[in-house]
């Protein structure tokens, strides 16, 4: 409980200062910890950022076990799983954390290498029901472009979250999630209403 504390009071100190202004003090006193408490879960700052990162990789598998339990078209699953993707956007705290991210890949070898085993559970994901989906006749692609529909989806939603947290009044969710919509649309094969 102390430990998910500690997290709890990260995010809720990304919204505002993000990570390099944020310093282990800064969420401890968030957090109502010591400092041991802190170092008692996590030896570094980044060992806590990099918790952030597999709490939120953790959360979209989970979404993601969700749907294969549901009896949805695989087009429609692809769907729910990009727009929980950009519900992401939905969070300061998690927008930060995905700019923060970016820009720690370059420097950081060990960010660089958890973060790319997050996109790739994700691409993972998303290839295996996009190519079901083709093989159902669900979505008007071949198959062997799967795997580009899933890297592109993924870019998309990254891309739009580091541009909201650039601009965060640059543009609407809803209005995103309506283009997402019908950019879909334009390979799913199933008849159209």
């Amino acid at each position: 409980m102390r430990r998910q504390r500690i997290v709890d009071a990260a995010w809720t100190r990304l919204q505002t200062t993000g990570y390099h202004d944020t310093s282990v003090d800064d969420v401890c006193d968030e957090a109502g910890v010591s400092k041991g408490a802190f170092y008692g879960y996590f030896d570094t700052k980044q060992d806590l950022f990099l918790a952030l990162l597999d709490e939120e990789t953790a959360a979209l598998h989970g979404v993601a076990l969700e749907l294969a339990r549901e009896d949805l078209a695989g087009a429609e699953r692809v769907r729910r799983f990009v727009q929980t993707m950009l519900e992401v956007g939905d969070s300061a705290g998690r927008v930060q954390l995905r700019a923060d991210l970016w820009s720690e890949l370059a420097a950081d070898p060990v960010v660089r290498e958890r973060f790319a085993e997050a996109v790739e559970r994700r691409r993972a994901v998303l290839r295996e029901w996009i190519t079901r989906s083709i093989d159902a006749g669900d979505l008007a692609i071949e198959r062997r472009r799967a795997n580009a529909l899933a890297s592109i989806l993924i870019a998309m939603a990254d891309g739009l979250m580091l541009h909201r947290a650039l601009d965060p009044r640059g543009f609407r969710w809803a209005n995103i999630r309506a283009v997402l919509d019908a950019l879909l649309a334009g390979i799913d094969s199933a008849p159209k209403a």
